[in-house]
């Protein structure tokens, strides 16, 4: 999908020192994955303290189960 965007030339000539990518493409998808991956994580990190602990999962038997 070709998209026009007026990308401030600061930000993305500091995107391109930090991320190692050589075009704008790159370095625009490169921030795009990070930005989701982040907002993935938060999400995940929004469930801490919230999900009820089970004390009777033994988290050593299931490592040396064979899959």
């Amino acid at each position: 999908m070709a998209t026009n965007l007026a990308l401030d030339p600061n930000l993305l000539e500091h995107a391109f020192r930090v991320s190692g990518e050589p075009t704008k493409k790159a370095a625009v998808t490169r921030a795009l994955q990070e930005f989701i991956a982040r907002r993935e994580q938060r999400l995940v990190a929004e469930l801490f303290g919230k999900l009820d602990w089970d004390t009777s999962f033994d988290y050593k038997a299931e490592r040396a189960r064979k899959r």
